[in-house]
């Protein structure tokens, strides 16, 4: 088991597919897909091998981690063995390795090098049978939605999302590049991406909320294409206004004049008003990420 730290992107990313197959949810986040696709980010890509084939991928950055060993090859010594390199990378600081799935063993991996459970990010999904596919919100007089224009809004929505989730160590951090890399998916559709503004976008107007969706290709999160309310955010200023809820069901209809049977979301467990938002228009908890965290040396 010799770590590399070039790996083969093509056989990182089919060992990332077998274990999905394998567990039924997806190992590692979407940004750490992009940043190995596109060879982005500061972090630190490792693998080990099992008699020359792959068996074992892990990224670190900045003192969050995620690790997958390909289903063929658990019960061999290959978590550990990247564990140790994420240890080592971190050094005296912290470390925070992201387990999908909450699967097993994740807990017997973790736990006995005294990492413990520090944050828990919900998965739900709801049918979009059902969904209303032409809703008519009751917005104030002077809001609008419109579809995201690339090339044009970047700059505003950006800035609405640091406001929005200034608390949230991933979401609220996101760059002009990383927005980049997702405008460049094939996924990508602007028409999906819903904004408010007040007043007209072209002349001084605000933007008060976003509601940008996605769309999953079979076999990404299920057997066929799956919608996901991909980033719900609005404005500190904006709150009261009800725009989250209308938001919502706008995104939703839009999903599901895709033809989509379910869409999913992620919300963080303890941020109880998103939870029961959704909770309101039909979702229920599908699936458990945790994020185990081990405090300095």
């Amino acid at each position: 088991m010799s770590p590399e730290p070039r790996p083969d992107v093509d056989a990182v990313l089919s060992l990332l597919r077998a274990a999905a197959a394998a567990d039924g949810v997806r190992p590692v986040s979407e940004e750490t897909e992009l940043r190995l696709q596109h060879g982005t980010g500061d972090g630190a890509d490792l693998v080990v091998h099992d008699a020359g084939t792959l068996a074992g991928y892990a990224r670190y950055d900045d003192g969050v981690a995620e690790l997958v060993v390909h289903p063929a090859f658990r019960r061999r010594g290959h978590g550990r063995a990247l564990l140790r390199q994420l240890l080592d990378l971190a050094g005296d600081r912290p470390l925070d390795v992201w387990a999908h799935g909450d699967l097993p063993g994740s807990a017997e991996l973790l736990a006995p090098h005294g990492f413990t459970r520090a944050r828990v990010l919900l998965q739900m999904r709801r049918p979009l049978a059902g969904v209303e596919a032409d809703p008519r919100p009751d917005l104030p007089d002077d809001v609008r939605v419109l579809p995201f224009r690339p090339g044009r809004d970047e700059e505003a929505w950006l800035a609405v999302n640091a406001r929005a989730f200034d608390w949230h160590p991933e979401q609220g951090r996101m760059t002009a590049a990383d927005l980049a890399l997702r405008e460049g998916e094939p996924w990508f559709d602007p028409a999906g991406f819903l904004m408010a503004w007040r007043g007209d976008p072209d002349a001084d107007g605000t933007l008060l909320g976003s509601h940008w969706t996605k769309v999953h290709p079979a076999g990404d999160a299920g057997p066929d294409p799956v919608g996901e309310v991909y980033v719900l955010g609005i404005d500190p200023d904006a709150q009261g206004l009800r725009l989250g809820g209308a938001l919502t069901d706008l995104g939703l209809a839009h999903l599901r004049r895709q033809g989509l049977g379910s869409v999913l979301l992620y919300v963080e467990e303890d941020n109880e008003a998103a939870v029961r938002l959704y909770e309101r228009r039909g979702f229920a908890r599908y699936a458990v990420d945790v994020s185990w965290r081990r405090g300095a040396a």
